[in-house]
């Protein structure tokens, strides 16, 4: 079991597999400069089961693949299988902008992924592609009926309060959930560009939740293990003796609090 220097079990591994992503939202990515990680640095599918098998032998049972978009990483699929076998598994996640998930849905209830998470701000078609850098929310929409279908469920919206959206569009999104039996969770907005953001609980937010109630580690693509997403620090995997070293390494880094958002993008880090 995995214990942080505060009394904090953590037990949830977000992986980050890619930086890419086939949107450009404001919120994740506002500068325009951002440069992407060079493939050589982005850790192989092989290295991210070995670091998730180690982790899961230290007490991790709950794993959630992020990205950028995760959907774009070729061959993930194989991955969430290869997870999923892993004895002490529980929960099995991915984070997806939902617009490939139409041709990915049934490929990933069989590879034993459990449930999915479906970022969507705003159901107006011009807003939605506004804010996603001209992305079509009916590719959304068609890929959370795909998933659906596919019985990946139950599904979680992920819906941003950003400020320039008008409350009567998050409604709707209330709304659109409530009718289509989707779980809905309203995520506090951060400010990239100052580096700064929410490190406890905003009003109406549902996310992210209390310090003293955090649980995670996070793995990004080029293999650094961040131990909080407010957090300057990390370990690279790839310098410690093993991912198990660098795991415990990682947790005993984990801060009280959050303090700063050090990273240029939310993709670069996995949301």
């Amino acid at each position: 079991m995995l214990i942080d220097r505060f009394g904090r079990r953590i037990n949830y591994l977000r992986v980050s597999v890619t930086d890419r992503c086939n949107l450009e939202c404001s919120y994740c990515v506002p500068r325009r400069d951002f440069v992407k990680l060079a493939h050589g640095s982005i850790l192989s599918l092989e290295e991210i089961e070995e670091i998730v098998k180690e982790a899961v032998a230290l007490g991790i049972t709950k794993v959630r693949i992020t990205g950028g978009e995760p959907l774009v990483r070729r061959n993930v699929e194989s991955l969430i299988a290869r997870i999923a076998s892993m004895e002490g598994i529980e929960d099995l996640g991915l984070t997806t902008n939902g617009t490939l998930l139409d041709r990915f849905a049934e490929k990933l209830a069989s590879a034993g992924l459990k449930r999915v998470n479906i970022s969507l701000d705003v159901l107006d078609p011009v807003l939605y592609g506004e804010i996603t850098g001209g992305g079509d929310v009916k590719t959304v929409l068609k890929g959370i009926e795909s998933a659906k279908a596919a019985g990946l469920g139950p599904l979680k919206i992920n819906c941003i309060i950003l400020p320039s959206v008008p409350e009567e569009e998050r409604e709707k999104i209330r709304r659109f959930c409530g009718d289509n039996g989707l779980d809905l969770q309203f995520i506090a907005y951060m400010n990239l560009e100052e580096g700064s953001g929410p490190v406890e609980k905003t009003p109406r937010a549902h996310r992210p939740p209390l310090c003293s109630s955090c649980n995670k580690i996070r793995l990004t693509a080029d293999g650094k293990l961040f131990p909080c997403l407010f957090s300057p620090r990390a370990v690279v995997v790839r310098e410690e003796p093993s991912a198990s070293d660098a795991i415990l390494k990682a947790v005993g880094l984990k801060d009280e609090k959050g303090y700063s958002f050090p990273h240029e993008s939310m993709s670069r880090i996995g949301g």
